[in-house]
């Protein structure tokens, strides 16, 4: 077994044999049957057991599944660590929030402003699905940052862990451009003048930026052809780019272990310099 691969559960694993027990009577050694609530107990924890083993032998997902939520982690561990993760969960929540409204948002320069307020205004709990999509936008993207201020103040940008380092910063330009695209959905006026200043401001960078514009706008100025392409980076290629980048992001992290907090580090060196 590999030493990424954490031991299964004890609820998993199956129950040793009492001392004296007969495997061959339906007792329990004693010569008395066990009583129907240890009947059912029993019976629920083997149909579960081979549940968990039916799926596994199908699709050999448990050592993945041990290697992400049984890992072990360095001494000194914080809250701080738990910023990923709670990036993570405003990922998910985006994502859930942002397909019930995707239910009733009408991508089109007539309609598009007009659905946004009957999502607001007459479905139902149309306004805090809409509230948590739009300030759960602004939380993922202080996520992220304090997730990567902890890890590069932390230190976890070293070797070996460059790649995961590099995947994170993709993972931000990502999240902030969902939050572009995402801005003109709604199209009144706030949302598209915002659009057309970010716009103008990418096309002011040197040699690709204005293929860049042009690319966004979908033509000379923003209009039909750049809210329908918004909607579309914004539902379908963005969070399929995030949601895959994840997953290679936490693979790395099951495979290479978190770092220690600096502090521990500094007492390690103090600690070798006494000993020395």
């Amino acid at each position: 077994m590999s030493k990424l691969t954490p031991p299964l559960p004890k609820f998993l694993r199956p129950a040793p044999k009492r001392p004296g027990q007969d495997p061959a009577r339906n007792g329990n050694g004693n010569g008395h049957k066990p009583s129907t609530g240890d009947q059912v107990k029993e019976g629920a924890a083997e149909g579960k057991a081979q549940v968990v083993g039916w799926l596994d032998e199908r699709t050999g997902a448990s050592p993945l599944l041990r290697a992400q939520l049984l890992r072990k982690v360095p001494k000194g561990t914080n809250w701080f660590y738990a910023l990923g993760s709670a990036t993570l969960f405003a990922f998910m929540s985006q994502t859930v929030t942002g397909v019930f409204l995707a239910m009733y948002y009408d991508p089109s320069t007539s309609r598009a402003y007009d659905s946004a307020a009957y999502i607001t205004n007459e479905v139902f709990l149309g306004e805090l699905v809409r509230g948590m999509h739009k300030w759960g936008a602004t939380v993922m993207v202080i996520l992220i940052f304090l997730h990567m201020g902890r890890t590069f103040v932390f230190g976890a940008y070293k070797y070996p862990r460059e790649l995961n380092w590099v995947i994170g910063v993709v993972l931000v330009v990502l999240t902030l451009a969902m939050g572009l695209t995402g801005y003109l959905l709604p199209f009144d006026q706030r949302a598209l003048w915002a659009t057309v200043v970010a716009v103008n401001i990418n096309a002011s960078s040197p040699i690709f930026g204005p293929y860049l514009a042009d690319f966004l706008r979908g033509g000379a100025e923003v209009g039909a052809t750049t809210l329908t392409r918004f909607y579309a980076l914004h539902m379908l290629l963005i969070p399929g780019l995030i949601g895959a980048l994840i997953g290679a992001h936490l693979y790395l992290v099951a495979k290479l272990g978190t770092t220690a907090p600096p502090w521990l580090k500094a007492e390690k060196k103090d600690l070798n310099r006494e000993e020395i």
